[in-house]
């Protein structure tokens, strides 16, 4: 199929089984898994965690190296390569127990991660605004939640059928061949070369320093609440003795309220502006971290687990979005800086708060704490400038 005449609901839902298959399989697979994992190979809590951060590590370098490759050619290359590598990490897995082996498997599994979230949602972002429509990326990001409950459902699903752990990897794998072949097909063809030579410009598509600082510094408090929600939102849930064992459950409600919220974000985004939306989105973040922090009761941490889905989602989309538009030359790029800075406080949040749940045997303290970030990194947003912060296409 030629891929000129590609229409946008063709490339939006091939970025979606893209983002699937790069995020929800090649990246999450992994969580609902693991209870299978551990009982049957002997995988330690210790091996299991540092096979985690393994796999963000890989997916830090994947952003680091979309901070720095300029060359749009490149970008697609790589966005190809992923999805590739994406399908043949998770069956990979089955192949072997050696631990060394399978921290390389996850290590690249997490770089596919930023290939699709990254370098996918900037050609995608960079296509729409070629043809002429609206560069917004809350539908592409439909993927990320539909990769979630995937993900989650998938792994229930699959442990009633294969008992064994190696069989469920390789189902996964063959069930991501379904998501492969439209992600393969109507991925964004490469845009006219005129494109590249602007991209030796010097615009990095963080606009003026003070601009670029405060998104930095936003999503950084961003991507604090973001981690310590999706901490706490299982361990509640696993603590309640009648509960354990649902903790897919609550990680497959984050991803249902995930999906339709990104297209809602979209809308009031363009009802009230991009700066407004952040606002809100904020806000009810906010407001989802305190739920379970002045309520133990299950249905606090439920609320809590599907407001939480509901707005980090709106926030990464729009924000990407927001800072892709003032880049259209090399969206990805942008994006990776912002990304960065999120990384960050998801390395750094959930040792602030294992500490502080440590000493107070209480995740109550480490909740409010994420609830002061989430209110400093609103009040940053709210001194941006209306006018730059309004849509720019």
């Amino acid at each position: 199929m030629s891929h000129k005449h590609l229409h946008p609901w063709q490339v939006l839902t091939g970025g979606i089984c893209g983002l699937v298959l790069t995020i929800g399989l090649a990246r999450f697979a992994y969580t609902p898994l693991l209870p299978s994992l551990q009982t049957q190979t002997g995988l330690t809590d210790a091996a299991a965690g540092g096979l985690a951060a393994i796999n963000y590590a890989g997916y830090m370098s994947g952003a680091l190296a979309a901070t720095w490759i300029d060359d749009v050619r490149w970008r697609h290359w790589l966005y190809s390569a992923g999805l590739w590598m994406a399908l043949l990490t998770v069956a990979a897995m089955a192949l072997t127990t050696w631990m060394p082996a399978w921290a390389l498997i996850r290590y690249i599994g997490g770089l596919c991660g930023a290939t699709g979230m990254l370098l996918g949602s900037g050609l995608i972002l960079g296509w729409l605004m070629r043809q002429g429509r609206r560069p917004e990326l809350g539908l592409y990001f439909i993927g990320l939640g539909l990769g979630i409950v995937v993900s989650a459902l998938g792994a229930w699903g699959l442990a009633q059928l294969w008992p064994t752990w190696s069989d469920q990897w390789l189902a996964f794998a063959a069930l991501g061949l379904l998501f492969f072949v439209p992600a393969w097909k109507w991925r964004p063809p490469v845009p006219p070369q005129v494109v590249v030579a602007h991209d030796a410009a010097p615009a990095s598509g963080l606009g003026s320093r003070r601009w670029a600082w405060t998104m930095l510094t936003s999503y950084f408090a961003a991507g604090w609440g973001f981690v310590i929600s999706a901490t706490f939102t299982v361990a509640i849930v696993e603590r309640e003795p009648a509960l354990a064992g649902q903790g897919p459950l609550a990680w497959a409600m984050v991803g249902m309220a995930a999906m339709p919220a990104v297209f809602i974000w979209d809308l009031v985004a363009r009802r009230v502006g991009d700066k407004r939306a952040l606002l809100l989105a904020f806000g009810l973040q906010t407001l989802s971290v305190m739920l379970p922090a002045m309520s133990g009761e299950l249905w606090a941490a439920l609320a809590g687990a599907v407001g939480y889905g509901a707005t980090f989602i709106g926030i990464v989309s729009m924000t990407l979005a927001l800072v892709g538009r003032r880049a259209p030359n090399n969206p990805g790029k942008a994006m990776a800086k912002l990304t960065l800075s999120y990384g960050a406080a998801q390395m750094l949040a959930p040792v602030v708060a294992g500490y502080m749940a440590q000493t107070t045997g209480t995740f109550k303290g480490a909740l409010w704490l994420t609830a002061g970030v989430m209110a400093a990194g609103m009040a940053l947003l709210a001194t941006l400038p209306k006018d730059e912060a309004a849509p720019t296409v």
